[in-house]
């Protein structure tokens, strides 16, 4: 096993993949080497994520399965980052000793710190022939706890988490899209405090980065070769920089804590000559850094979604015209229990408003959208349900994403509602919302067919690459994917929330027809589509490309590559 060699498996959303990358990237300038194969690392880290149940149980398998490894390999360093280890603090270690390193995503700045430490304590243990080694903990604890939601000022003075960002290291081999693709991070927790979320406790209170620190990562992403950029947000849309209240420490401008948002349709609330708001922001990385071609943004709060960032928008072309707002329920009872703080007329209005400023498919600009729900919160009816069903028909999404409501813990719902709805009825709804959708999201594929995109390659498709393994596969011998940690049976089936599409890193040309590619339109489409016999993979990912598209089901459109060379 290899002396500080690392494997980092991330669960959860997209803040977990940057999390993931902007860790690596501070590791690796330490001299730490990453390895895809968990049982060649000296190092096992975890990246969690609390909102999900279906995801913690992943990871205490994983540990069950470390706990079993360390017996044999004492010198194992385990460690568990992002939310699970903010939330449940301590006593994760109690529950599984194998935990050396517990890192909240508030303090992820700490971890190589942390990590030496838990190297060099567990060398301690095994130089001295400490008995049961493999049972103790090394112990190295980072966690925000209460000062999340400490003053703005020694909040500031305290936040080291920028730096993270700051010094991301950009590597074009390991990006999305053969490094044509990136996440930039915006803000930070949420001020929401919904009862079915953890995020709030686990990430903390809204902080807004300094928008000179997001255009210059913009520029230096840019430099090194991005040309998409989605930046990230709880709530994206309530993103604001008060100049005047910056508080600067060592040199550094810091970020800022959020307020609660009084926007108005016409003009945000606190807008002036020393506010950067969010229509300011896109508005200058488009503008400052025209290299990027395609600017994305997630996610949006459907309450206080001002005309101002409608406006820029639909005046910069660069701006893509796809906007996700999870909605979560079509009954006004059940938004007010979940304490989304908007209803059901209040969040159709945006819809119709953001239809009417962007929606053009008439000039090959149609606005896609997509949501999120949950079906089986505490005391939900079928009437409640049903008015879900009506909203759902009535936003026409692309893509929805649908769970069925687990209580999580430490958030409101699990201590004060009880889970008094089925498993039964709750996997009924489910799958009757994803029929319901499944319909939609036909429907408006197939609208697509005749018109022309501009497609963004991010690479093969999983279906090319499984096609050609099986191919190059002697006699007998079946392409397994190791650890279960694969994609589905069938990409061309469309794919959920987190699913992927592509094969990024499929580097050899073929001369056995023409490869499908994968990418994706401004409106966050999937395009398959032929390049031609003979071309590599390598060479059109992270390129734009003019497709029409002939074909279309459920999530997927097909098409035909109008120019015959990748723009």
């Amino acid at each position: 096993m290899s002396q500080r060699s690392v494997y980092l498996e991330t669960f959860g959303c997209q803040m977990n993949e940057l999390d993931s990358e902007l860790v690596s990237g501070s590791l690796r300038a330490l001299g730490y080497r990453f390895t895809p194969d968990p049982d060649a690392a000296s190092i096992v880290l975890y990246n969690t994520c609390s909102v999900r149940e279906h995801a913690e149980q992943k990871v205490w398998s994983r540990l069950g399965e470390l706990a079993l490894r360390k017996k044999s390999e004492p010198g194992l360093v385990v460690g568990v980052l992002g939310c699970m280890a903010e939330r449940d603090g301590t006593a994760l270690i109690g529950r599984m000793p194998v935990v050396d390193v517990l890192v909240g995503p508030g303090e992820l700045d700490k971890l190589p710190g942390l990590l030496d430490n838990a190297v060099r304590t567990r060398e301690s243990l095994l130089a001295d022939a400490e008995p049961m080694a493999a049972e103790r903990s090394a112990r190295q604890v980072a966690l925000q706890g209460s000062a999340s939601r400490r003053t703005a000022t020694l909040a500031a003075a305290e936040d080291q988490l920028e730096m993270l960002d700051l010094s991301r290291s950009v590597s074009p081999v390991d990006g999305a899209a053969g490094g044509k693709s990136a996440y930039v991070r915006i803000t930070r927790g949420c001020n929401k405090f919904c009862t079915y979320c953890v995020v709030p406790f686990t990430r903390g209170a809204e902080i807004h980065r300094p928008p000179e620190h997001i255009i210059d990562e913009c520029k230096r992403l840019a430099d090194a070769g991005v040309i998409e950029i989605t930046l990230l947000g709880q709530t994206v849309n309530h993103y604001r920089f008060e100049h005047g209240a910056a508080v600067t420490v060592g040199g550094l401008v810091q970020p800022q804590k959020g307020r609660t948002y009084k926007g108005s349709h016409n003009r945000d609330a606190f807008a002036g000559d020393h506010t950067t708001t969010f229509a300011d922001l896109l508005r200058r990385i488009h503008d400052e850094v025209p290299s990027i071609s395609r600017l994305r943004f997630v996610t949006s709060y459907p309450r206080d979604f001002g005309d101002d960032v409608l406006e820029v928008i639909r005046d910069h072309p660069r701006l893509c015209r796809y906007l996700h707002v999870p909605a979560q329920s079509g009954s006004d009872r059940m938004l007010k229990m979940m304490n989304r703080g908007y209803t059901v007329a209040e969040y159709l209005e945006f819809i119709d408003r953001a239809r009417a400023f962007l929606d053009e498919p008439a000039k090959g600009r149609p606005l896609m959208m997509s949501g999120d729900f949950i079906v089986g919160f505490p005391t939900e009816t079928e009437a409640d349900f049903e008015a879900t069903v009506a909203l759902t028909k009535r936003a026409r999404y692309k893509n929805a994403f649908i769970f069925k409501y687990s209580p999580r813990p430490g958030t409101v719902a699990f201590d004060k509602l009880a889970d008094d709805v089925s498993e039964a009825d709750k996997r009924r709804r489910n799958n009757m919302l994803l029929a319901v959708q499944g319909e939609i999201s036909d429907k408006i594929s197939r609208e697509q067919v005749g018109r022309e995109f501009d497609v963004f390659v991010e690479g093969a498709s999983k279906l090319e690459r499984k096609r050609r393994e099986k191919a190059a596969a002697p006699a007998g011998v079946v392409p397994l994917t190791i650890g279960g940690r694969g994609g589905g049976d069938d990409d061309d089936r469309g794919c959920s929330a987190g699913g992927s599409h592509v094969h990024r890193d499929e580097p050899v040309a073929t001369d056995s027809g023409p490869v499908r590619l994968a990418g994706r339109t401004d409106g966050d489409q999937i395009v398959f589509f032929d390049a031609p016999a003979g071309a590599s993979v390598a060479a059109w990912t992270g390129r734009i490309v003019r497709v029409r598209i002939s074909a279309a089901d459920r999530l997927n459109l097909r098409g035909e590559l109008i120019a015959s060379q990748p723009a």
